[in-house]
């Protein structure tokens, strides 16, 4: 069963989500951080967020700025604004008396949980999931369009048949972002999982975030899955394994 919540994100928009609410004994909650120009009805993130859902870990999915069902317009974002979202997702669940003990998130979202961890009061651990070691590894999505964004202040991208406007206040973000000093920095248990067949995000990336973090970290390999863990039982499996791990940190709250 799914709740469908709204909150306020750090541009003042509303943002839409969907609260998967847990099932059986309740083990803990947690906020879910989708990729890149996805959205919380991506099969990552709807399917994570069910399976966890089933494990009795409840979990907040939500879309960012001008995707999905939340307000605003995409351009007018950055990979801050990202992650200062995922901390005000982890306050709205705090506020209605469910406070996250987990982040989870999935590729631009994984480097996002990473980055909001130290924001978020009580957390007890963090998972990302084919993420990039550096955040500017988005670049190559739109790499035909920098020169123009640089010069003229922005241009349109076309993703997945929609029109987005890519700015230069965004490319400069993500430039300047510094995941690696974040995830040096992490005060609580962190799991990276990653495909090594992975064509998007390559497996290096999850090796030098798992090298940079300190203890305790785990790492799994999430062989026969691609990026986005489409392929049949691979986000499932992803969930299970993500419960599994974390069970030790749920119980010792």
């Amino acid at each position: 069963m799914a709740e469908r919540v709204t909150f306020r994100s750090s541009t003042g928009h509303r943002l839409a989500g969907l609260l998967d609410l847990p099932e059986g004994d309740v083990r803990g909650w947690g906020v879910f951080a989708h990729g890149f120009t996805l959205g919380k009805d991506s099969p990552a993130a709807a399917r994570i967020c069910k399976g966890l859902a089933a494990e009795g870990i409840g979990m907040l999915r939500f879309d960012n700025l001008g995707l999905g069902d939340s307000e605003g317009d995409w351009g007018d974002g950055s990979f801050t604004h990202k992650v200062s979202d995922t901390v005000l997702a982890a306050e709205f669940l705090r506020e209605r008396g469910t406070a996250p003990d987990l982040l989870v998130g999935h590729s631009f979202g994984g480097a996002a949980v990473i980055a909001a961890a130290g924001d978020v009061p009580g957390l007890k651990a963090v998972v990302s999931i084919a993420a990039p070691s550096e955040v500017s590894h988005v670049e190559h999505h739109y790499d035909a369009l920098v020169e123009r964004v640089m010069a003229e202040g922005h241009a349109e991208w076309m993703v997945g048949g929609r029109a987005l406007t890519l700015k230069r206040a965004f490319v400069e973000d993500v430039r300047q972002a510094d995941l690696r000093h974040r995830v040096r920095r992490l005060e609580v248990p962190l799991l990276v999982m990653h495909s090594p067949t992975d064509s998007t995000v390559n497996i290096d990336n999850a090796s030098a975030i798992f090298r940079a973090a300190p203890h305790p970290r785990s790492f799994v390999s999430l062989e026969g899955s691609d990026h986005l863990l489409t392929a049949p039982g691979q986000a499932r499996r992803a969930a299970r394994i993500v419960s599994a791990w974390a069970d030790q940190y749920l119980r010792a709250g």
